[in-house]
């Protein structure tokens, strides 16, 4: 293992966040949670829990230390709103390494409304700017690893694999010559949510060549799963686990509709290609990423953070075939294509040992198993989803799966 690091985990209450901290503390970091809480007041917002029942912060970091000795500190803070307070916490602290969960996660809830895509922008790209700006005000040379997403590159396809970052292009010279130079992938992000993650990127390019930050930036595909090694514990170190609309992912939706006899949700003709990853994958790679850190001065390093792809109604029948469950195709309340391909490229991880975990290994049956136990917790109500991107859409888009129903194409 590395020589023990001093990480600040923002974000660190959070999905991917919870598990990463836990992994990053049993490989015997020193790792502090920062994080304002805000998931858990928009949980409140919609009216709707995990399914997961989560105790407070500071009883999971407690429940943490009782069953390991090891401590996970928890520290208060909103990085958008609170620059001066961050800047003091970087200075005092002196974190060898950052990694950046803290930004509003799901495309749907930045989708909802024009206060939701304002926030969504407020909370994720001054999150980040703040974190940025001041690790250069401090002179902390911190490893900054960001959680960002496939998505900012859109889900069409020019028929090539999406490269890890950057791509080769070749100019013609105001001399008719041709030059080579090397570019960030062009973005093409479907929400407000991905459009914040795409302006990260920009960020990131810019202080790495002005300031000399050492940035790794990861492009993750969707997260499904519950349990890491971590998590398994203890009762009470169970990760949160969302099925509403706006941010239950599209296979634990399906898995948890399927655990208690409700129709799987398939939007549009389902022939949409996603990228995924298991939870336990996702804090593997945070912890080979803190491993691989680039140089200063070096540019940008990308990974493309995700293990398989499928199309969702590919999704919806092999968890139909394993569960019983019925296949609902209702309207698509997003505006996207119909159908598209995705190849990715992710070669970079594997080479520095990922196993990846496929959807083939049993996994699916445990996520079923939790979603049973905990299915008296369900709100049936709140499992559509009903975000919708236009007010074109949203008149379409009906919230009973019973009501319409479209053909998968063939």
């Amino acid at each position: 293992m590395e020589a023990p690091m001093r990480i600040a985990v923002l974000g660190g209450d959070g999905f991917v966040g919870w598990p990463t901290s836990l992994h990053l503390s049993d490989l015997g970091h020193e790792v502090t949670i920062v994080d304002n809480l805000s998931r858990r007041w928009i949980d409140t917002e919609l009216g709707v829990q995990s399914l997961t029942p989560m105790d407070s912060i500071q009883e999971r970091c407690r429940i943490w230390y009782q069953e390991t000795g090891k401590r996970i500190n928890f520290h208060l803070l909103d990085l958008a709103k609170e620059y001066e307070r961050l800047k003091q916490w970087l200075a005092e602290t002196k974190p060898d390494a950052v990694i950046h969960f803290a930004e509003q996660r799901a495309a749907p809830y930045s989708m909802k409304s024009d206060r939701h895509k304002v926030y969504t922008v407020d909370n994720n790209v001054n999150a980040t700017h703040n974190l940025l700006t001041a690790l250069v005000e401090t002179g902390i040379d911190a490893h900054l690893v960001h959680l960002g997403t496939m998505g900012v590159y859109g889900y069409s396809s020019v028929g090539a694999a999406i490269p890890e970052g950057y791509l080769d292009v070749e100019v013609e010279t105001l001399s008719g010559d041709k030059a080579r130079q090397e570019i960030l992938y062009p973005t093409r992000p479907g929400s407000v949510y991905h459009m914040t993650k795409s302006l990260d990127q920009i960020l990131f390019q810019f202080y790495a060549q002005n300031d000399g930050l050492r940035i790794t930036d990861l492009h993750q595909g969707i997260v499904w799963g519950t349990h890491t090694d971590q998590t398994r514990r203890h009762v009470q170190l169970i990760n949160r686990f969302d099925y509403d609309g706006d941010y239950g992912t599209v296979l634990n939706r399906f898995l948890i509709q399927a655990a208690i006899d409700y129709p799987l949700t398939v939007h549009g003709t389902g022939g949409q290609t996603r990228a995924f990853i298991h939870i336990q994958d996702s804090v593997r790679c945070v912890e080979l990423a803190l491993a691989n850190a680039p140089a200063a001065g070096d540019r940008v390093k990308i990974f493309n953070q995700m293990t398989e792809t499928h199309r969702v109604r590919d999704l919806a029948e092999l968890v139909a075939s394993k569960t019983g469950a019925e296949v609902a195709y209702l309207p698509n309340p997003r505006k996207e294509a119909a159908e598209n391909e995705l190849v990715v490229k992710n070669e970079q991880f594997l080479a520095l040992g990922l196993e990846p975990t496929t959807l083939a290994e049993g996994l699916l049956d445990e996520v079923v198993e939790v979603a049973r136990r905990y299915a008296h917790r369900i709100d049936r109500k709140r499992v559509p989803a009903v975000s919708a991107w236009t007010r074109e859409i949203a008149k379409s888009v009906d919230t009973d799966p019973e009501a319409t129903r479209l053909k998968p194409a063939s």
